[in-house]
């Protein structure tokens, strides 16, 4: 147990245990969507030709990607690592991670519903769903008792004054 330079208390508690490292889950989530529209197609047409369809899509990938860059990128300048199987060295509470405590996460389902919608691929956007609840639970939910076990109070005040998502 010490002391980061910002006063807050650290405890060398490992790792937080997610089920699986969450580009993996995004990643197999959308392939599976994308198999799924070849495999079960609907039996109507999904629209998607105007440029509005393409310029929403477009912006959400943008915008997606932004996000998880400026979050990497706080991580980077904190000096704690992104991946998740990895011991976090700091909380990271400026920048970005001072109006959402998940924007890499939250950049990832940017991402993700800009590719779905792209491709026109129904399934991709349904399978969001399990996906968030996978996310919450099984990514953002442990990660938040560990921080919670290694930061203490820090993490508590910071958890009770910016959101999970937005």
């Amino acid at each position: 147990m010490g002391l980061e330079p910002a006063g807050q208390q650290v405890n060398d508690t490992g790792i937080a245990g997610v089920i699986a490292r969450p580009p993996l889950l995004f990643l197999a989530a959308l392939l599976l969507g994308l198999a799924a529209d070849r495999l079960l197609p609907w039996p109507f047409a999904v629209p998607g030709t105007d440029p509005a369809y393409w310029m929403s899509a477009g912006s959400m990938i943008l915008v997606g990607l932004a996000l998880a860059a400026t979050g990497i990128r706080n991580f980077s300048r904190a000096g704690t690592p992104v991946p998740t199987n990895e011991p976090t060295r700091v909380l990271v509470t400026t920048g970005i991670h001072g109006w959402t405590r998940n924007p890499i996460y939250l950049g990832m389902f940017l991402v993700y519903g800009g590719i779905g919608i792209a491709a026109r691929s129904p399934w991709t956007l349904i399978l969001m769903l399990p996906l968030a609840i996978t996310i919450r639970y099984g990514v953002v939910a442990r990660e938040e008792r560990y921080l919670e076990t290694k930061f203490g109070a820090t993490y508590r005040v910071y958890r009770a004054s910016v959101r999970r998502w937005l």
